[in-house]
């Protein structure tokens, strides 16, 4: 399972967002770690498909769709309490649950 977190330089919710993405991980069983992939150029931003920093990514798909272009620039997210630069942990925690594969039924013979 590759799990990345997708930031540009200088992004001012970066290290929240990793320790965000860490704790999430964790509260779902997941110990597996996070790599953090700086992003600096639109050849990149198109490349990984980045619509904003930060960015949170499992096997390649970022948790929460995004209709914009592809771009070098901040990202919000909505919250309860309006727009803000990260998700709450409780929306990351139900894209992580909905990005993992399903389990696979029991054999029964």
């Amino acid at each position: 399972m590759e799990l990345v977190l997708l930031v540009i330089p200088g992004c001012p919710n970066s290290g929240t967002a990793k320790e965000l993405f860490d704790t999430a991980l964790g509260l779902e069983g997941i110990t597996n770690a996070v790599e953090v992939r700086e992003i600096t150029t639109q050849d990149q931003a198109e490349r990984y498909d980045f619509h904003g920093s930060p960015s949170f990514s499992l096997d390649g798909t970022d948790l929460f769709a995004s209709a914009a272009a592809p771009a070098v620039a901040c990202r919000v997210y909505p919250t309860a309490s309006g727009l803000a630069g990260q998700p709450e942990i409780d929306e990351l925690r139900r894209a992580i649950r909905a990005a993992l594969p399903a389990p696979a039924p029991n054999a029964r013979a």
